[in-house]
């Protein structure tokens, strides 16, 4: 009977102990992650704040086979939420707290375990670095409840150690979803119409094929520019008007223009001139996309016009017309880029 009371007393030291040393240790934590991520502030934001994306992306989903998201009306800004339930990794729920466009999320998270439930801060940090990268920062900080910290005083691993790689490859598949969603794009040839024409100013040059982009970059400020400085009131988008465009040789004379009301005087000698575009039938084709996928576009026009036996103007040139402007719209997937052929 006294060894039994003996053991007795030795196992409520080893708890009373084990309690005491728990109790000590500093329940305290954050984690946090980041990686440069070759795409605009913009776009990583806006995939980050709408919660229906994170079952593309999320890293828990590799772990469980039995996840159930659940969303409610409102899915991203402050104030969405969404939940999920699992028998292996458990329920919870997600909510923002805070949105500040393209810097930061402010989130809650609930984990939901026979233990009651754990509450911590997960957040995101967005830095525009060189052109138009992203250093993404994704990090969570709480305080573990004494139940948390006793599971965790048993494990091989602190909760931050097995959290990082988690976050780690959730970074990892952002960048392989966002890149992905950055190269979609859709041709669409809209058929035959009529383009209504109008006053230009404009740049001219020839230019081998590859140049194009790099002097169209040049081109089109200084028509801008020179349309300010004369007070020249804008009334179109930005078009490119291809003179002459020599697949074979890889050359090409164009024109880089902005739509204006009037036709205009330019002194002599200068670089910016007027021109008119006259009201002309053609077939128009629309891109959605980035402008790697234009000659696609292109060629889905010509043959459009093959199929339909249209016949092209040889002397009238064809043109570009850029709905979208790259500065304001920063992912390529969304840029608009209308397509006239001029046809007899």
């Amino acid at each position: 009977m006294k060894i039994i009371k003996y053991l007795f007393f030795l196992l409520l030291l080893v708890v009373i102990g084990g309690a005491v040393y728990v109790a000590t240790i500093d329940g305290e934590f954050q984690v946090e992650q980041s990686r440069v991520i070759d795409a605009p502030d913009e776009l990583l934001f806006n995939t980050i704040n709408e919660y229906k994306t994170w079952e593309k992306w999320g890293p828990w989903m590799d772990e469980s086979d039995d996840l159930i998201m659940d969303y409610p009306e409102k899915t991203s800004g402050e104030g969405a939420s969404y939940s999920w339930k699992s028998e292996t990794q458990g329920d919870g729920i997600m909510k923002t707290e805070k949105a500040s466009p393209f810097t930061s999320i402010d989130q809650k998270i609930t984990f939901i375990t026979p233990m009651g439930e754990s509450k911590s801060d997960v957040y995101w940090k967005f830095e525009k670095i060189e052109g138009k990268k992203t250093k993404v920062t994704w990090g969570m900080k709480g305080k573990q409840s004494f139940m948390e910290k006793a599971f965790w005083a048993t494990q091989d691993s602190t909760l931050s150690q097995n959290l990082r790689p988690m976050y780690k490859r959730g970074l990892e598949k952002l960048d392989k979803y966002t890149k992905e969603k950055m190269k979609e794009y859709s041709v669409h040839v809209d058929g035959v119409t009529e383009h209504e024409g109008g006053n230009y100013m404009y740049i001219a040059t020839t230019s081998s094929i590859a140049e194009m982009q790099q002097k169209m970059a040049q081109m089109l400020p200084a028509v801008h520019a020179y349309m300010r400085q004369n007070n020249l009131p804008q009334t179109g988008m930005p078009f490119t008007l291809y003179n002459e465009f020599n697949q074979e040789q890889g050359t090409t004379i164009f024109s880089t223009g902005i739509p204006t009301r009037d036709k205009v005087e330019t002194p002599k000698g200068s670089t910016i001139l007027s021109g008119l575009l006259p009201k002309q039938r053609v077939v128009k084709t629309t891109l959605k996309g980035d402008y790697v996928n234009l000659k696609e576009a292109w060629e889905a026009g010509y043959k459009y016009i093959t199929d339909n036996s249209l016949e092209p103007i040889a002397t009238s040139p064809a043109f570009e017309v850029y709905r979208t402007d790259p500065g304001l719209q920063p992912n390529p997937a969304e840029w608009i880029t209308e397509i006239y052929i001029p046809i007899k």
